[in-house]
This record gives structure tokens, C-alpha cells and sequence, in this order.
């Protein structure tokens, strides 16, 4: 019954006028930004951030939650049309996504993703508010031993479901290890492996290197041979998935839900590894898993069911326990900290309007 009433009182606050208005507008704009490639759900935040200090901790705190959801949708458009992501989260969406799109099906590959995005952010938000009280209870005990034992967790993960090669997975993994070192060190600001170049004190961004990875290569696909080169247009049409589309896809969103809810707690989770844990593992259990990479739609329902439950299951140690799972997270916790509410084990207790209305 606690429970229940604090929610209720989450919703009193949430269904304000203004509060509403507010999270249209970070939803709105965080879908803009999304569709864009090579900005993202962090820079989008650190664009807007500022324009929150004269608000309510509440409401600057549901205007940014809903910038870095609907960044979580929107980077499928771009990635289901165009074949660049718009957010990293929406990698893996190109695969088959793209694939759709040139075969006639692109407004059932949009419309697939919008629910597996709903689905996976709802049920995200019911395990946070589940979840989160007893997490806050028990990170009261969790010290740097625990927090080390779960990163590790996290990348052991990864090289299971990865790859079919262990040691292909193992080499994955190590190379992420060093790309993640560069930069300056956060205890000591000596820099690493920059070789004196300070493009890379900051370290080296996810995003500019996926847009690298998959816009780049499609231009120079297309400079390559230009005279094969074909422009696919129409009217995208059929954008509410079919009966066998769901059925298709029941399975897949199931999954990526669950997977991206419990991989989002974990720190160094979050919405990017989410998707790509859920297309291995759709991968792995499909009875055809040939199609994948040819426009299969659990291609994309998993993998974007997952970054909106990944993205969900963010908030749970940034708001029990006062760690940031990412870089979007670790924003969110400086706005946090900017209106003078300090997130962890008290903050239910303290705040629990910013609490119950995230």
C-alpha cells in the first residue's frame, strides 16, 4: 500500500500542467535530436541543461528524463531509412532495420519499433519503481569490491553473448578496455595515450566512431558504384505492425525487455549494450537465424525494445545507490546535483517527489 500511494502521489506530480508541457517538450526535442546523426541523447542534455536551473528539480528532472527517452527513439528513423544511427543504442537496428527499408517494408520496421520502444520504457519504469526501494536498502552495505564484482559482470556478459568465438569476443572486449583508457585519468588527470593530442584528452566518443563505422562506409558504397546506385522512394506507408508481425515479435520484445531492464542496472550498461546483447540473443534462439541481417523484424523489435528498457533500468543505480551507469546518466546525476538533491540510498526519503515522478 506504501507503495501505491507514493506512486500516487508520483502521478500528482507528473500530471501538472507544466510538468506535462515540460515533458512534451524534452520528448519532442529529444526525438529531433535523435533522428539527427552524431549528436545524441549526451550532448543533447549539455546543450539543454543550462536552460533548467531557473526550474523545479522535479520538472527540470522529467524534462531531461524525456530528452533522453525520445533520443532513444528517434535514433531508429535514421538508422531504419538511411542506415546511420542516430544514437549508438540504434546500431544494430541498421542491420535489418535498413534491410526492411529496401525491401517496401520500412513503415512496419518504424512501426514495430515505436511499440517495442513504448513496451520496453513501461515496463521499465514498473521495475523501477520495484525494484529500486530494495536496491537502495541494499547499497547501503555495497562497497568497492561489489561495485567491481558487477562491471566485471557486465563485460563477462558481453563476451558470452557477443560473438560465436570466444576469443574473438575476449579481443573485442580488450580492445574496448584500451579505447576506453584514452583520455585523462580521473584521479590523477594525467593524460593516456593521447600522444600529445588534445582531441583525445577527452577520451574517444562512441558516436563519431559509429558514424564512421556505418555512415562512411554506405557513402563510399554508394561512390564505389554509381551506377548501380538506387534512390528508394514512396510514400512509407503500413506503419502499424500486422497480425504476424506480432507474432513475430511477441517473443523478441519480451526478451529485449527483460535483458535491457536487468543489463541497464549493471554499471557501464545501459541502452548500447542492451541492443546488442538482444540482437545476439535473438539471433541465437531464432529457428531461421540466416535471415537476420536481411530484414528480419526481430532484428529490430528486440534490440529496440531493449535500448528503451536499458534506458529505464538506467535510472535504478543513478537513483539508489548514486552511480552513473553512463555518460547521458552521469549528466543527468550533475542536473541532480545542480537543484540540490543528491541522489543514492537517501534520496527516497529526502526527495521522493523527484523519485516517484522519474
Amino acid at each position: 500500500m506504501e507503495s501505491l500511494s507514493n506512486l500516487l502521489y508520483g502521478f500528482s506530480i507528473c500530471l501538472q500542467p507544466a510538468n506535462l508541457l515540460y515533458c512534451f517538450i524534452g520528448v519532442l526535442f529529444g526525438t529531433l535530436v535523435g533522428v539527427l546523426p552524431g549528436i545524441g541523447s549526451t550532448a543533447a542534455i549539455a546543450l539543454l541543461l543550462p536552460a533548467t536551473f531557473r526550474l523545479p528539480s522535479s520538472t527540470a528532472i522529467i524534462m531531461l528524463a524525456g530528452i533522453y527517452y525520445g533520443c532513444m527513439y528517434g535514433g531508429s528513423t535514421t538508422s531504419i531509412l538511411v542506415n546511420i544511427p542516430g544514437e549508438s543504442s540504434s546500431v544494430m537496428t541498421c542491420l535489418d532495420g535498413y534491410m526492411m527499408a529496401k525491401q517496401g517494408r520500412a513503415g512496419r520496421a518504424l512501426g514495430i519499433s515505436a511499440f517495442g520502444s513504448f513496451i520496453g520504457g513501461t515496463v521499465a519504469i514498473m521495475g523501477l519503481m520495484l525494484v529500486a526501494p530494495p536496491l537502495a536498502n541494499l547499497a547501503m552495505s555495497f562497497g568497492p569490491p561489489e561495485y567491481t564484482v558487477l562491471m566485471v559482470l557486465g563485460i563477462v556478459l558481453l563476451c558470452y553473448l557477443g560473438q560465436e568465438s570466444m576469443i574473438s569476443s575476449l579481443m573485442t572486449a580488450s580492445l574496448g578496455f584500451f579505447l576506453g583508457t584514452v583520455g585523462l585519468d580521473n584521479f590523477t588527470t594525467t593524460p593516456r595515450f593521447t600522444y600529445g593530442m588534445m582531441n583525445l584528452m577527452d577520451g574517444i566518443g562512441v558516436v563519431p566512431i559509429l558514424m564512421g563505422l556505418f555512415g562512411i562506409p554506405e557513402v563510399l558504397i554508394n561512390l564505389e558504384h554509381p551506377e548501380k546506385g538506387e534512390i528508394f522512394s514512396g510514400k512509407i506507408k503500413g506503419l502499424l505492425p500486422t497480425f504476424q508481425d506480432w507474432i513475430d515479435s511477441a517473443g523478441a520484445m519480451a526478451r529485449g525487455t527483460l535483458l535491457g531492464f536487468f543489463v541497464g542496472i549493471l554499471p557501464g550498461g545501459g541502452a548500447t549494450l542492451s541492443s546488442f546483447l538482444s540482437y545476439s540473443v535473438e539471433k541465437r534462439v531464432a529457428k531461421n537465424p540466416e535471415q537476420f541481417g536481411k530484414g528480419a523484424i526481430q532484428g529490430v523489435a528486440g534490440p529496440e525494445t531493449a535500448n528503451n528498457a536499458g534506458a529505464g533500468g538506467a535510472f535504478i543505480p543513478l537513483l539508489s545507490m548514486g552511480i552513473p551507469s553512463n555518460a547521458t546518466i552521469a549528466l543527468l546525476m550533475g542536473a541532480l546535483l545542480v537543484h540540490g538533491v543528491q541522489p543514492g540510498p537517501s534520496l527516497m526519503s529526502k526527495h521522493p517527489d523527484v523519485f516517484w515522478e522519474s
